[in-house]
This record gives structure tokens, sequence and C-alpha cells, in this order.
């Protein structure tokens, strides 16, 4: 009896876990090569940028998002973003001395030269680090005290907020992120970005974000980011939002 040709999703996923298989390989090569060369230019008081660890293990959050999922995402993409946002300041020594965040903020000041490695690379590393930070195996519910009081103000409800956003994830094409930012007006606004954009860039605060790459949900949602959106509230920590928007507003 014949074997069935793989359907287009199979192929999909076995694609995907082949081509993460052997990008993490080159991933730990290569951060190993960037980091020796980087640390050689570098002065007192200044750093490599580091990947951090995760604040939970790595099955902590199934099934919302698998522990394959975590690990590849993680270990490979936030990874890699980080070695390429070192190897890109290797030509700029003294930009190490600053903030992801803020030459994210003052991207306009970035050389040219490393421009779009640092937009890139250096919003990567950035929004997956505000992202493992918000999220936790005992997340769900909804926001209390003052994060839930000023999302009542801002969209009427937490229901209207999360439709809202949910709304936008689901609508931003190709990869990219959902945002809930504050203004310099202290306003509250969901937005989203493509690719590893951030509104850093645009003079905002992220309050929170949600990654709707197709990496941080095919394996278990496939096609199906809706299904994800609304699957991810149920491990958002709303102590850890309520924290970063104390911080935004100056609080914390």
């Amino acid at each position: 009896m014949s074997t069935p040709p793989p359907t287009p999703e199979l192929d999909r996923r076995s694609f995907l876990m082949g081509a993460a298989a052997s990008a993490a390989a080159f991933s730990v090569a290569g951060s190993a090569s960037a980091c020796r060369s980087s640390s050689a230019g570098l002065q007192d008081g200044q750093s490599l940028h580091v990947l951090p660890s995760l604040p939970y293990a790595p099955d902590a959050l199934e099934p919302v998002i698998g522990t394959r999922i975590m690990e590849l995402h993680h270990g490979m993409h936030h990874a890699g973003y980080v070695r390429k946002l070192n190897a890109a300041l290797e030509a700029h020594p003294a930009l190490f001395a600053k903030s992801p965040e803020d030459l994210l903020r003052e991207l306009d000041a970035v050389p040219e030269d490393i421009h779009t490695a640092v937009r890139n690379s250096g919003g990567g590393h950035v929004n997956h680090t505000m992202f493992w930070e918000i999220m936790g195996p005992e997340g769900g519910g909804a926001p209390t005290g003052e994060l839930g009081e000023a999302i009542d103000s801002a969209f009427g409800s937490f229901g209207a907020f999360k439709e809202a956003f949910n709304k936008a994830g689901g609508g931003q094409f190709g990869s990219g992120w959902v945002w809930l930012t504050l203004d310099g007006d202290g306003r509250l606004a969901v937005e989203s970005t493509p690719n590893q954009d951030t509104p850093l860039s645009q003079g905002r605060e992220v309050v929170m974000g949600n990654d709707v790459w197709e990496h941080a949900y095919y394996l278990t949602y496939e096609n199906r980011r809706g299904e994800y959106l609304n699957s991810w509230w149920n491990v958002v920590n709303w102590d850890a939002v309520s924290q970063r928007l104390a911080r935004a507003q100056g609080r914390g």
C-alpha cells in the first residue's frame, strides 16, 4: 500500500522544525564568535548585550504556549537578535554604553551603517525581553488596581480593550507585534507595528505587547492567529504589566 503524500500543514511544520534546528546550531556558533570580536573593543563600564533567562521553565505556559515553541523562540530567535545586535555595535563600540531601549528611542541618531541592524535586532531583543516578562504560569484574569482603572478609563472596559487588542493583532499583515502603549500625555492606546519595530522609536512607552510573528504560535495553532490571540490572555502576568505602567508613568 502506498504512503499518502504529506499534507501542506505537515510539510510546513517539518520545514520549520528542521530550519530551527539548523539555525540554532548556527546561532550558538555565531554568538560565540561575535562575543569574542565585540569584547575586544569595549571600554570600562561597557558590556555586551546578553540574552535574559526565561523567568519560568519552558513548559510553564503549556498548553497556551508549547514547550518547543518556547525553546525555539527564546533560545534561537531571541538569541539571534542579541548576537546580531552585538555584531552590529562592534563597528561603533561607544554605543554599547547605551541601553537597547535608549538606542531605539534615539534611533534617528544611530549611524546609518548599522541603523537597520539596530532597528531590527535591537527591536527584537527589547520586544522579546518585554514579552517573557509579562507572561507567567499564574497569569490570566483581568487587571486590577490602577492598571485596571486606566484601561477602563481609556477603553470603556477590559472587554473592550481585549477586543481592540485582538483586532489590531489579528489585522497586522504579516509579521509584527500588537501593543498597549502610553504616550507623552499619559494616554493609553492600542497599536500594531510590523516586523520588530517598536513604539519606543515613535516616542511612546510600551506597557505590554504580544508577538504575532508566526514563529510565536505556528507549531501549536498553525495559521489560526485569532485562536492564539484569544488563548494568550490566560498567561498574561498583570502584576508585571502594572509595574511597566508605573515605570512608564514615572512612578516605578
